[in-house]
Order: C-alpha cells, then sequence, then structure tokens
C-alpha cells in the first residue's frame, strides 16, 4: 500500500502548484485539481530529489503529461530525447516496451517503471520465436520491428521504426523486400507509401483496431466541417475515411501547424486532452478509446516508484546488446 501521510492538499500546496494547474484547466474540472496537486507537488520535489526525470507518452492522463513530466512525445521522441538527459533516474510514465527502449539507450541508469502490468496488445503479438521461424520461411529479407515489441524481439530483428519514422526506416534497408512486424496495419499502411513488398505480420493495437470506416463517417455527418486525423495503426477504411494519416508527433503538429476548428483524432483518448489544453481554439470531438495499459500508470504508483525506486527494468546483457543495435540503427536514419 501506498504511504499518502502528508499529502494534503494546503494552502501552500494549492498556490505552488497553481501555475500546473492553469496548463490543464482547459480539460480538468477545478474540483478534481485538489485530489492532484498534492501527489504532483511530492513527485516534483522526490524529482529533484534523486535527479530524475519522467518520460511521458502522449496517452498518459493530463495530470502527469502536464503536471509531472519532464520529456513527452511519441514512441520515437521519448527514445531519441532519453539519450540526452543526464539524470540518475529514468521513470517511464508509458507501457514496458518504451521503458525497455529508455534501458537500452540508458544501460547505465536506474529506469523505473510504475506498474510491471503496463503491457501492450502489440508487443504480446509477437516473440523472439516468431522471428526467428520468419526468418527461415523469407532468407535474406530484412526485418523490420516497430518499436512495440519487447527487447526479446527488436534483438532478433535488423532495425526498428516507429509509426512516424516507419517509410524511411523501410527504404533506409535498399532492399525489395521486407518484413515489418507486428502492426499489420501499420504494415499496409507503409506498404501504400512506399515501392518495397511489405510481408505484414498480423499483430494489431487494441485501442486502434476498434475503429471503423462507418463510425468515422457518422462522426462527419454529426458535426460540419469536421477534420479527421487518424494514426496508422488504424484499419484501412479508417485510414480511407481521414483527412490526414501520421504519428502521434506528426498528429500533434497537424493541430498546431493548421489550427483547425474542430478536429476528430482517432488514437487513444487522452491524447486529444493533452493537445487540448495547448489549443483553444479548437474543438476536439473524442471518440474515446482508452488504452488500459496506459492507464495502469498513475500519479500514485510514479510517487511510489521514485520513493522506492521500484520497479526497475532489467534486460539480459546478450538481449540488450544486439536489441540496442536495432534501436540504434533506427536512430541513425535520417528524416524526409
Amino acid at each position: 500500500m501506498r504511504d499518502t501521510t502528508g499529502l494534503a492538499y494546503t494552502p501552500d500546496i494549492a498556490s505552488a502548484t497553481q501555475p500546473i494547474y492553469e496548463r490543464m484547466k482547459r480539460v480538468m474540472p477545478a474540483v478534481e485539481w485538489p485530489f492532484h496537486a498534492p501527489l504532483v507537488h511530492e513527485i516534483n520535489r522526490l524529482k529533484r530529489e534523486r535527479n530524475a526525470v519522467i518520460l511521458a507518452h502522449n496517452y498518459q492522463t493530463p495530470e502527469i503529461f502536464h503536471g509531472v513530466a519532464d520529456i513527452v512525445g511519441d514512441s520515437l521522441a521519448l527514445a531519441a530525447r532519453a539519450t540526452g538527459t543526464d539524470a540518475d533516474v529514468i521513470v517511464v510514465a508509458g507501457v514496458h516496451f518504451m521503458a525497455e527502449t529508455a534501458k537500452l539507450l540508458n544501460p547505465a541508469k536506474t529506469v523505473l517503471i510504475p506498474d510491471t502490468g503496463a503491457g501492450c496488445s502489440l508487443a504480446e503479438s509477437i516473440t523472439a520465436a516468431d522471428v526467428r521461424l520468419l526468418r527461415e520461411r523469407y532468407p535474406g529479407v530484412p526485418v523490420v520491428a516497430y518499436v512495440n515489441t519487447s527487447a526479446d524481439v527488436k534483438a532478433e530483428v535488423d532495425i526498428c521504426c516507429t509509426s512516424g519514422n516507419a517509410v524511411e526506416v523501410v527504404e533506409s534497408l535498399g532492399a525489395p523486400r521486407v518484413i515489418m512486424l507486428p502492426d499489420e496495419y501499420l504494415a499496409k499502411y507503409v506498404a501504400t507509401q512506399t515501392s518495397v513488398e511489405i510481408i505484414a505480420w498480423k499483430g494489431h493495437c487494441e485501442v486502434h483496431e476498434r475503429f471503423t470506416g462507418d463510425e468515422i463517417r457518422e462522426f462527419r455527418n454529426r458535426f460540419d466541417e469536421l477534420v479527421v486525423i487518424a494514426h496508422p495503426e488504424c484499419p484501412p477504411d479508417v485510414l480511407e475515411a481521414a483527412d490526414f494519416v501520421g504519428s502521434t508527433a506528426r498528429m500533434v503538429d497537424f493541430v498546431a501547424d493548421r489550427r483547425p476548428p474542430r478536429v476528430l483524432m482517432v488514437t487513444e483518448c487522452s491524447m486529444s486532452d493533452n493537445i487540448a489544453a495547448a489549443a483553444p481554439e479548437t474543438e476536439f470531438v473524442r471518440p474515446c478509446n482508452l488504452c488500459p495499459h496506459m492507464k495502469k500508470i498513475t500519479l500514485a504508483n510514479i510517487l511510489d516508484s521514485l520513493r522506492t525506486l521500484e520497479p526497475r527494468v532489467t534486460i539480459a546483457p546478450e538481449v540488450a546488446d544486439r536489441a540496442r543495435r536495432s534501436v540504434e540503427r533506427m536512430l541513425a536514419v535520417k528524416p524526409r
């Protein structure tokens, strides 16, 4: 059980945390803030004491994303920026494969995942043994793994990718055929953007696969001037119904650059909240599919992790060396 002794909402904490609340007040009712503020205040104090940073994915809730995170973004941004921190401790407010990636890139640092049960349906859809069988079936064909995979899988592939750089990674290999895993829909989308033949694994994200093209068309009938932007992990009929397809980072950039008056973000629900906090002129229509794994990360277990420096992420050295190579190759690919 967590120790919450001394975490009352006092006038001093109210004053100290008010600037933080100002960043998210558009998406969080004022009545909720007194429950979050003492935890936010204590986490930020402990970060300084531990020389720690918190990496938070775009799918985290606003009190984490805006309240305690030091580095935010999609999988590629978190992986790239994790290498530049001089902190001794990295807390990953995300899912387990993200924490493993942070550990791969920071082997000498303490990397914490506040809930070891924060998994991923994509990461669980393929194993290292599956990759070895694919190599036997398609000898000589390079293998690209989405970062939504375990370190064991990353150790068996040639290079990693994210939804933001998948096309560039595939084309960087200079091969006529490429195996791409584990997300079938991302692989199918990449196949429409390149002349490289893509051999896809049939893994799916349990959040994105629930969207349908009919659902998008229904939203268009209900809301005038609706701009639909979708993540490439969605099924093909959803992407066909969208106005823009892109990674989480590119979705953020789209809203910031275009400033659409009304937008539907076809991705995990909390991302709309986090972008809406900084885009007051845009109305966000929310088809709210939540990731149950991301939501296992809370302010309370982030605080517990900082207090105890547990649970720690560990990767066997013989796996880490090969998995790290795949991630570093990805980071070396130049964007278009």
